[in-house]
């Protein structure tokens, strides 16, 4: 599990299509020293297993499911991603929980200082997305989203275009400061929400008859 604070930025260094998964090599000067074989490692939101390294690269396959879902075979070489190790047990969540299992992709719609008079590193941004429609149902207005791996909260909703509020901290840490309008971005909704949904749906409609009221003492 992840919490979506981003830790470092990576650059994709190769995207090979083989004739099994696709293998996409990323350079990760942060992290290679505590990578091994098999450890998780979230790139841009998307729950990744590393394989195999060449400091500082490391490479990771990216299955059909993850190709079709993310934007991560879009990518070209030289792209800016967002980069989290799994939360050890026991750690404070700083965000919120992350799963890295990526819901679809979005669009990003504007990414807008809030005083465009300040130095782009030191004002906060409004920041636009259009979430695709298989998560719109899962969105709430100050809940929790993670776009690109990041752990935000939604300031505004008007049913297909978020609105989040980003400081320059983040702005500065994540790739949201290379991303342009139009480029496609990794949405994952809350999984609580997704959780109270799914239970909602499964409890029986209660309904009122006359046998319950006699059984209830009316």
């Amino acid at each position: 599990m992840f919490t979506g604070i981003i830790e470092a930025t990576g650059a994709v260094v190769s995207l090979e299509a083989r004739s099994g998964p696709t293998r996409i090599g990323i350079s990760a000067p942060a992290f290679i020293e505590r990578l091994r074989t098999g450890d998780s490692i979230a790139v841009s939101g998307t729950c990744l297993t590393a394989l195999e390294f060449a400091a500082p690269v490391f490479y990771a396959d990216l299955a059909a499911e993850t190709l079709a879902r993310t934007s991560l075979g879009r990518l070209k070489k030289g792209s800016i991603v967002n980069l989290e190790l799994p939360t050890p047990a026991g750690t404070p969540l700083g965000g919120h929980m992350v799963q890295g299992h990526v819901d679809g992709c979005g669009e990003l719609v504007s990414f807008d200082p809030v005083n465009p008079q300040a130095e782009p590193e030191l004002t906060d941004w409004w920041l636009r997305v259009r979430i695709p429609e298989n998560t719109r149902r899962f969105v709430v207005e100050k809940g929790s989203i993670a776009i690109e791996g990041i752990s935000l909260t939604i300031a505004s909703w008007d049913g297909e275009v978020a609105g989040i509020a980003i400081l320059p901290h983040t702005r500065n840490l994540t790739n949201l400061r290379v991303l342009q309008p139009g480029d496609p971005v990794n949405v994952e909704a809350d999984v609580l929400i997704k959780l109270a949904l799914e239970q909602q749906r499964q409890r029986p409609l209660f309904e009122l008859t006359v046998d319950y009221l006699v059984a209830n003492g009316y």
